[in-house]
């Protein structure tokens, strides 16, 4: 049914290929990473450009296989029914509205975050701090013995302004850390890509999964925006991207059959 690739697709696959070969084999993925991903955008090391540049950039190979594999199953069909041209800005504005969506969401969590931490910065106790670590960094709290150690400690002499000061840091920290997590993959495309396959091709049964493309995207779509809401201690999956990257293709697909340039 896929057949052989399309041009755009496997000059997509080549270039995300030989990126991540690049960076893990001439340069370093972290150095990537934070040049190259997309971060914060109040953030001293956002630059304009990464709303492109982290849609070329992979985290582990793990990450690439994912992304490139559903680009190879479900990219070239769509390049055939819409032409090279169509299919790389759909791709291209589906990955920026990924982001998009991804960077409101992030600023508005940020935002939380910091208001939270300007409590703690007020007036600094024991019950303060224990409760903000908690909520924004339980994961860090559950596997880091020195924050641990600083939050009992400090329960013990609430006087302390060593504690205080430590604490103070702590949060500071925690502010830093959460504000400045690059995003990088161009999982928010093929999002889009999946949503524009389910739409045009709802009935396909997929294989190896007994499973018509409908419900996959429907599935997806419920677990991404489930896991978007919930946020488990230590996911570090931008669901809000791939909601952006489907919501945009949807939005997309609506535009072009309105103006009846796409084909069913």
């Amino acid at each position: 049914m896929f057949g052989n690739l399309t041009p755009t697709v496997k000059n997509l696959l080549i270039i995300n290929i030989a990126i991540f070969a690049l960076q893990s084999l001439l340069f370093s993925t972290d150095m990537f990473v934070n040049l190259f991903g997309l971060r914060y955008f109040n953030a001293e090391t956002f630059r304009p450009y990464q709303f492109l540049t982290h849609l070329f950039i992979h985290g582990s190979l793990w990450h690439l296989f994912g992304n490139m594999f559903a680009l190879f199953i479900f990219g070239s069909l769509l390049e055939r029914v819409w032409g090279s041209q169509r299919f790389l800005l759909f791709y291209i504005i589906t990955g920026l509205g990924a982001s998009l969506l991804y960077s409101a969401v992030n600023y508005y969590e940020v935002h939380q975050l910091e208001v939270a931490a300007d409590r703690v910065l007020v007036e600094t106790n024991p019950d303060r701090l224990s409760t903000f670590v908690l909520e924004e960094a339980e994961y860090a709290y559950r596997s880091s013995n020195q924050i641990k150690n600083l939050v009992d400690s400090f329960y013990d002499n609430p006087n302390s302004s060593s504690y205080v000061s430590q604490s103070r840091q702590l949060v500071r920290e925690i502010v830093q850390s959460k504000s400045n997590i690059p995003m990088v993959g161009a999982s928010g495309a093929v999002f889009g890509i999946l949503m524009a396959f389910g739409l045009l091709f709802p009935n396909t049964v997929l294989f190896p999964f007994p499973i018509k493309a409908k419900y996959l995207v429907l599935f997806y779509g419920s677990y991404e925006l489930w896991a978007g809401f919930s946020r488990q201690p230590g996911d570090n999956v931008a669901h809000f991207a791939h909601l952006g990257g489907m919501l945009f293709a949807f939005i997309l697909l609506k535009i072009w059959k309105d103006k009846r340039d796409v084909f069913y």
